[in-house]
């Protein structure tokens, strides 16, 4: 059994945290450069971590499983949003939902933050196909193999995007260098000169979808990682317990973040919008863990995501 990373886990909680505060609308709008920043890198690292971890060496019926578990939550909470985006006045508001639109969210285009799961369901399918096909290739082939079925399935069926699939590659790549996590992922605080040097005076560089989208992850992921030995134990508990249940905040934050618009005159008097953006955090991640807790509980997950418990304890 490998041995578990926790320094992948402090990276998901370090993005999931960002993700959060800049899908809080009141944030986005206050500070677009920022969030602007932050897009470029954040979501990225997930996909690159994603693919790291996948592992195809297993059964075609342990492999139907763990697919199948993750596309049933990603369906109930992709419905629910599309749902919701017919009702409520969201960016992503849809005028007339019919079944059409309704299915094409669902399979094709999803809507919300959920378009990451829907892109991990495809790579890993395209995935475990060219490690079954092509098994006995060598790795390099096998993931030259995949990056051409990534391209040709984004290109002509256009059921997800390349730009967003290539992290997912690049982290699979990775792992079939051989190399541990940390040897390939370097925690560096010079990371922050070059990173800084990007967001200063290239700004119209900053987006995921570009080389210096791509260079700017490995250094967020860079300077996340320095940080990460100095971190104080209960902190560090903290931080590895969130990362280690990021499904479930990316499950069931849009659940709270909605919310957090009641939030922002309670805080009109912090022009820095520091008070509203810690407050919504605590809030947006204790409300998703508690629905996964509150799933756990009443015996639901087992229907819900194919386990006794969604909540993981470290």
């Amino acid at each position: 059994m490998r041995t578990r990373i926790y320094q992948i886990d402090f990276l998901k909680c370090v993005f999931i945290v960002l993700m959060i505060i800049f899908h809080l609308v009141y944030v986005g709008d206050k500070f677009p450069y920022a969030k602007q920043v932050v897009y470029t890198f954040h979501m990225s690292a997930f996909l690159v971590i994603s693919g790291y971890l996948a592992n195809m060496d297993k059964s075609v019926g342990r492999f139907a499983g763990q697919v199948k578990w993750l596309f049933v939550p990603y369906a109930v909470m992709e419905s629910g949003y599309v749902v919701m985006a017919s009702f409520l006045p969201i960016r992503e508001h849809i005028d007339s939902l019919t079944p059409a639109l309704f299915f094409d969210k669902l399979l094709l285009h999803p809507l919300g933050p959920y378009w990451y799961l829907h892109t991990l369901i495809v790579c890993y399918l395209i995935y475990y196909a060219v490690s079954r096909l092509g098994k006995r290739l060598d790795p390099v082939s096998q993931v030259c193999l995949f990056g051409v079925c990534l391209f040709v399935v984004s290109r002509f069926l256009r059921i997800m995007s390349f730009d967003n699939a290539i992290y997912f590659l690049a982290g699979v790549f990775a792992r079939q260098c051989g190399q541990g996590f940390m040897q390939v992922f370097r925690p560096s605080w010079l990371a922050a000169v070059p990173l800084a040097l990007f967001c200063v005076f290239s700004p119209g560089g900053m987006d995921r979808f570009t080389l210096q989208g791509v260079v700017m992850t490995y250094l967020a992921m860079s300077l996340a990682l320095a940080e990460y030995p100095y971190i104080r134990p209960k902190a560090r508990r903290l931080a590895l317990f969130v990362g280690e249940n990021t499904l479930s905040i990316l499950l069931f934050s849009p659940m709270f973040t909605i919310i957090t618009k009641r939030f922002v005159p309670l805080f009109s008097f912090d022009p820095t919008a520091l008070l509203y953006t810690a407050v919504s955090v605590v809030f947006v991640v204790a409300g998703s863990l508690g629905v996964a807790w509150l799933l756990d509980r009443l015996r639901l997950s087992r229907w819900f995501c194919g386990k006794d418990r969604l909540l993981a304890v470290y």
